[in-house]
């Protein structure tokens, strides 16, 4: 499988002939991420991880292009019909002949007086675990962790404590598109550290750049 990653939350994987993209936000070149795609993959309706006018654009220009997503985000797209489908925590599915595993119910926290909307997170292929917003721990191995770099509900002690919990054989950093060069840096050791005390190698890769696992 080779992961590629388009900016922000978005990564596309390719196996075979196949492709499946997931968040192809608004921070996302998502029609580049989505061009020839089979499939997509949404954890929630946030604008950067869930485009509707370039998703829309996307589907209308391949019919055969469809989304598997969120209760919030099928209902969203509700008229495009049986080319959507809502999948929740604990769910199995076949898509574009990966097999997706549905883990997590909530996004994190954003305010005190406000509930979590809900959050869906993809397990692909028993490979690539995108959690989407939420620090969802899943009840099998994932080899390979998108961990979230930065955000406005996330601190490093937390990722720390996130990363000790799934220890992943690799993790490769998504959500941040929000940080300046500086950011990037501190964010970059401190991602690296957690991998270390692992003995794993975590790092971001950069928009654009692919990986083959």
């Amino acid at each position: 499988m080779r992961l590629t990653k388009f900016g922000h939350a978005c990564v596309r994987l390719q196996k075979d002939d196949r492709t499946i993209v997931i968040d192809p936000g608004s921070f996302s070149e998502a029609g580049a991420a989505l061009d020839g795609a089979d499939a997509v993959l949404i954890t929630h309706e946030h604008f950067d991880h869930f485009d509707a006018d370039g998703l829309r654009a996307a589907m209308a220009a391949d019919p055969r292009l469809e989304v598997w997503t969120s209760r919030v985000v099928a209902a969203n797209l509700a008229d495009l019909g049986g080319r959507v489908h809502q999948v929740g925590h604990g769910d199995a599915v076949t898509v574009a002949g990966f097999d997706v595993h549905v883990y997590g119910e909530d996004h994190e926290i954003l305010h005190p007086d406000v509930p979590p909307i809900p959050n869906t997170g993809f397990l692909v292929d028993g490979e690539v675990f995108h959690p989407g917003d939420a620090l969802t721990v899943p009840d099998e191995p994932v080899p390979t962790l998108c961990l979230p770099g930065n955000a406005p509900w996330l601190k490093v002690p937390e990722m720390f404590s996130y990363t000790r919990a799934v220890r992943p054989e690799r993790a490769f950093v998504i959500h941040d598109g929000l940080l300046n060069d500086i950011g990037l840096t501190v964010m970059e050791n401190a991602v690296g550290a957690a991998g270390k005390e692992l003995g794993k190698e975590f790092r971001r890769i950069k928009p654009g750049e692919s990986v083959d696992l």
